[in-house]
């Protein structure tokens, strides 16, 4: 069944979407699912995620290094002082998704974390506050969702900060990548792998 793990060309096991193309499979073997603490990696995923929104994950991939370079490679306190000159510089910029509403977002969500920073926790240990203990692993991608609970409290959290593009669907496909949960297949290579890096990792407070 195609919503299984397939066992590819190198004759390892993967979910079915990080076979094909080159940059699915690179993201989902090195970086889907594996613990991530540190705040300006957890911001942009954040924002990619947002930019995703409506297109494919693809397309954020391809422009990833573009996003980096106009985002002051995610560092927040430098986006939060991005003012109007410089969203119409970015509505000009091809290396990104160029969307008003999602770049204005952006600058928000980085006075989000700089808000974030004055108070009890962090961006970082606000998402991993909400993390999905181990669970009985998905046999296919027919048993993954699209939010949860914990997603939706998160994203509610977040907008308390004035983040703004982290519907409780957004903030789960975020919160897989971090992997502040694990979704990758049970029959996936990868899971055991992002299962040990997690063993090995001090989650944020």
């Amino acid at each position: 069944m195609e919503n299984r793990e397939v066992v590819c060309d190198d004759g390892v096991a993967r979910c079915p979407w990080g076979v094909s193309p080159a940059e699915y499979r690179q993201y989902h073997d090195e970086e889907w699912g594996r613990p991530v603490g540190e705040e300006n990696r957890i911001y942009e995923k954040l924002c990619l995620e947002g930019f995703q929104s409506g297109l494919s994950w693809l397309t954020i991939l391809r422009k990833r290094e573009g996003f980096r370079k106009a985002f002051a490679s995610f560092d927040p306190a430098v986006v939060a002082t991005f003012d109007d000159g410089d969203v119409e510089s970015l509505l000009r910029d091809p290396s990104i998704v160029r969307h008003r509403g999602k770049i204005e977002a952006t600058i928000a969500n980085a006075r989000g974390v700089i808000e974030l920073r004055s108070g009890p926790t962090s961006l970082a240990g606000l998402v991993w506050a909400h993390e999905v203990p181990v669970r009985k692993a998905p046999l296919s991608t027919s048993d993954l969702v699209g939010s949860t609970p914990g997603s939706k409290a998160l994203s509610k959290q977040l907008r308390q900060y004035g983040f703004r593009f982290v519907g409780p669907t957004t903030v789960y496909a975020a919160m897989q990548s971090l992997g502040v949960v694990n979704d990758h297949l049970q029959g996936c290579h990868f899971r055991a792998v992002a299962l040990a890096e997690r063993a090995r990792f001090s989650p944020p407070t």
